[in-house]
């Protein structure tokens, strides 16, 4: 999740062709060159010109350069502080409402779907950025900001109203299409408004409140839980929050473009469509049918943890035909985009650099390898270490804390060097392989929790130096014009890559854990055993050291071992993404525009 100014010399060849050659020049440099001039000659008529509305520019993004233009420091200033504010709402929100999911699926009896409910929600979370980086780009950065607020509302609503888990599933999609869409436009927000070199400080800054929060989620999940109206009223407080901390930001940056459109910086295009004209231009532009083929197709094709609740498993016909469909829709999708598409849903150019693929492709990997070891974290650290909410929020939340927190060093170390290649290279991948690999020894039962403790702070070290590099690479290697829809196309790879790990994990956990279950369980508790398998609150419901327990227990262990194992190997994916990034130098760079941090 860098920026051009409107050269010609950008205009007259492709936009994201790269040089052949390794180079460490910057676009400025280049620019200069290109005109003939000894370095840093710059005229004030280049000044000038480099700083002006970018006339090529699609309108969303001539209103937000309007913007930046028109405002003062104070409205910029109040910009970032509302973002922060939102951010740390959002991230008390997730800490307390995360706690909470195992409470909503074991209330079902269906505790064993806690990785599944996330599966199609994350993975339409992720897509919803390439059609919402349209939207933006079309109609304006505040128009995305606004829509995304609601679906966020109401998702929450639903989650608060649900009556199974097919309804909270359904309320998790509208809920993450909302949240990400939100977190997404602030992100564009942080990057129209700050320059390449401070972009990652800027990034680490908006993110800091996970390091407060982290203290807040667990007792507030707790104190719902004892309250009347339990997990319900947890969502419901949400959805009246929501609103409150988002609708001054709107304001902030729709005022400002209101003053810029009246101080005729803005010039409105007639289009001259008629209705059915408009309705089929919109239908190219956001490229509907490759939406519904890839959405179709990775929904049909991920959720393979279903398996086992199919009488017959993996030869149920309801199975076989869900990977059939998914795979033919998933390569129908790949043959429209490449041969029939008058507008690509991913802009094939883009893959083509191999800094936007390896920060796309280690996005992913990460993910994958995240999910599959987190999906049961939480229930593993209240089952089998005996931890209650408020404990198991603080540990399971030290990754947000220690993630935040090492990525403020990091936008440090990248304005001082210039540089973020060798961070994510030497030790932010090393690091986190070292973190995962370690808990498939330590996460266990009778092992010391400092153990696990330690592995968590090794990969959030490790995840706030990768996350923060990837973005500044997808940024780096491309023009401002570009920026949404690189940061959409690395948001959706690690979506996709979430998809992935909880689908992963959902298989690992409903193939391994409900067998070992019913090898280790006691005579007496057989009768029992789905009972067992389908609630958290009736696997603690057993004394630890009752033989009940410890069979629950060393069942977990055997599960946790297989998820670790998988996603170790992941990391290796993550090696090569990153070695085949471009090491470019982002310092001196001039590519946004107006009054920027």
């Amino acid at each position: 999740m860098g920026y051009m100014t409107n050269l010609s010399s950008a205009l007259r060849r492709r936009p994201f062709e790269v040089p052949v050659a390794e180079t460490t020049q910057t676009e400025s440099e280049k620019a200069t060159k290109e005109s003939g001039k000894e370095s840093g000659e710059i005229t004030e008529q280049d000044v000038s010109d480099s700083d002006a509305i970018s006339v090529d520019a699609q309108p969303g993004i001539q209103k937000m350069e309007a913007t930046t233009k028109t405002w003062t420091m104070k409205w910029l200033v109040a910009a970032y502080l509302l973002i922060w504010l939102i951010t740390f709402v959002d991230a008390m929100q997730q800490g307390t409402t995360g706690s909470l999911t195992v409470y909503v699926t074991s209330s079902f009896s269906q505790h064993s779907l806690t990785a599944t409910t996330s599966i199609v929600s994350s993975l339409i979370g992720g897509l919803i950025k390439l059609p919402l980086a349209k939207v933006i780009d079309i109609f304006g950065r505040p128009q995305g900001f606004f829509i995304m607020m609601w679906f966020m509302i109401f998702g929450l609503v639903m989650m608060a109203a649900c009556k199974n888990v097919e309804t909270y599933a359904a309320a998790q999609v509208f809920y993450w299409v909302g949240y990400n869409g939100v977190s997404y436009v602030c992100g564009i927000f942080i990057a129209d408004t700050s320059a390449l070199k401070n972009r990652a400080f800027a990034f680490a800054f908006i993110n800091s409140p996970y390091i407060a929060t982290v203290w807040i989620g667990g007792p507030l999940a707790t104190a719902f839980l004892k309250s009347a109206g339990g997990f319900r009223w947890a969502f419901g407080t949400f959805a009246i929050l929501t609103p409150v901390v988002c609708t001054p930001l709107f304001l902030v940056f729709w005022l400002n473009y209101r003053k810029a459109k009246r101080n005729g910086m803005i010039v409105k295009r007639e289009s001259n469509r008629t209705a059915w004209e408009s309705a089929k231009y919109y239908f190219i532009e956001f490229d509907v049918i490759g939406i519904l083929l890839i959405a179709g197709g990775l929904a049909l094709f991920l959720p393979f943890s279903l398996y086992s609740y199919q009488s017959k498993g993996w030869s149920s016909a309801l199975v076989i035909c869900m990977l059939v469909f998914g795979v033919v829709l998933l390569i129908g999708f790949g043959l429209y985009e490449k041969f029939v598409a008058p507008k690509t849903f991913i802009p094939f150019e883009l893959l083509t650099d191999r800094t936007v693929l390896g920060a796309c492709v280690l996005s992913a990997s990460l993910f994958v390898s995240f999910y599959i070891w987190d999906s049961y974290f939480i229930s593993f650290l209240q089952v089998v270490m005996g931890l209650n909410v408020t404990q198991t929020s603080y540990i399971a939340n030290i990754y947000s804390i220690g993630s935040c927190f090492f990525s403020l060093i990091v936008g440090v170390l990248i304005r001082w060097t210039g540089r973020f290649k060798w961070l994510a290279l030497g030790f932010g991948v090393p690091l986190t392989t070292l973190g995962v690999g370690l808990m498939i020894a330590f996460r266990q039962p009778d092992v010391n929790i400092g153990y696990i403790i330690m592995c968590q702070i090794f990969i959030a070290f490790s995840g706030g130096t990768l996350v923060i590099c990837e973005q500044m690479a997808a940024m780096a290697a491309t023009t401002h014009q570009y920026v949404a829809v690189v940061l959409a196309l690395e948001a959706m790879f690690a979506s996709v890559g979430g998809a992935i790990g909880s689908t992963v994990a959902g298989a690992i956990w409903t193939g391994v854990f409900p067998k070992k279950l019913g090898e280790y369980l006691p005579a007496e508790s057989q009768g029992n055993l789905t009972t067992i398998y389908g609630s958290i609150t009736e696997q603690m419901a057993y004394p630890m050291g009752s033989p009940t327990r410890d069979a629950i227990n060393r069942a977990y262990g055997e599960a946790q071992k297989t998820m670790l194992i998988a996603a170790t190997a992941v990391q290796v994916v993550s090696f090569v993404a990153v070695y085949f990034w471009r090491d470019i130098r982002v310092k001196d760079f001039k590519q946004v525009k107006g009054l920027v941090v």
